[in-house]
């Protein structure tokens, strides 16, 4: 495997992380637009990426390969927890 394979896969494997730490974040301030005012958004964002590449490297030590549907469920729950720690507590 060359490196831009290499680069390739690793954003590729990090890409469901992400996607939820924007999409998650998101979502919540179009449902609880009041209550979500004072958290910043950029602030949600960073800690949900943070949470959520965590529980993809503990989803692949655990099940031994990636796309597991228990680390994607992983990721909702992690997501939607960070959201409501950062914003809505």
């Amino acid at each position: 495997m060359g490196f831009l394979d290499g680069v390739n896969h690793a954003l590729n494997f990090f890409l469901p992380a992400l996607g939820m730490a924007l999409l998650v974040p998101s979502l919540a301030r179009l449902v609880w637009w009041k209550a979500m005012k004072g958290a910043g958004w950029l602030r949600q964002v960073k800690w949900a990426s943070i949470v959520n590449v965590v529980v993809l490297i503990v989803g692949l030590l655990i099940s031994g390969r990636d796309g597991a549907m228990l680390t994607y469920g992983g990721l909702v729950l992690a997501s939607a927890l960070t959201v409501w720690w950062t914003g809505l507590r």
